[in-house]
């Protein structure tokens, strides 16, 4: 199955956050409307951190399309194919940060 998502600029992300708009995202074949992933709550990220996915997702998606997923009832991977479309469709990516960099200042050694 194949996931379709509009890309959009950086810039047009922030635009779509700024106005609390949703994204397009496909689920086994369905459309559903979620929130751009710069703009989820760090209430939501723990919910998804800790696994509680029917938590999460109701606090990201819009309400139909959160009846829409219960409905899906999807499998782990089909879920985590829709959350990195959603992220692609948003201009971000879910969960690849770089993470902190290295100093570039060297240690003294004593």
């Amino acid at each position: 199955m194949t996931e379709k998502t509009t890309e959009v600029s950086p810039a047009e992300a922030q635009e779509i956050e700024a106005a609390g708009h949703y994204v397009t995202a496909e689920l086994c074949g369905e459309k559903l409307q979620i929130v751009p992933s710069g703009a989820w709550r760090q209430s939501s990220m723990r919910k998804l951190k800790a696994n509680e996915m029917d938590d999460f997702l109701e606090d990201v998606l819009s309400p139909d399309s959160y009846e829409a997923y219960l409905d899906l009832d999807p499998t782990n991977d089909d879920l985590g194919e829709f959350i990195n479309s959603a992220g692609e469709g948003s201009g971000e990516s879910v969960g690849k940060s770089s993470g902190p960099r290295a100093s570039s200042r060297s240690t003294r050694k004593r």
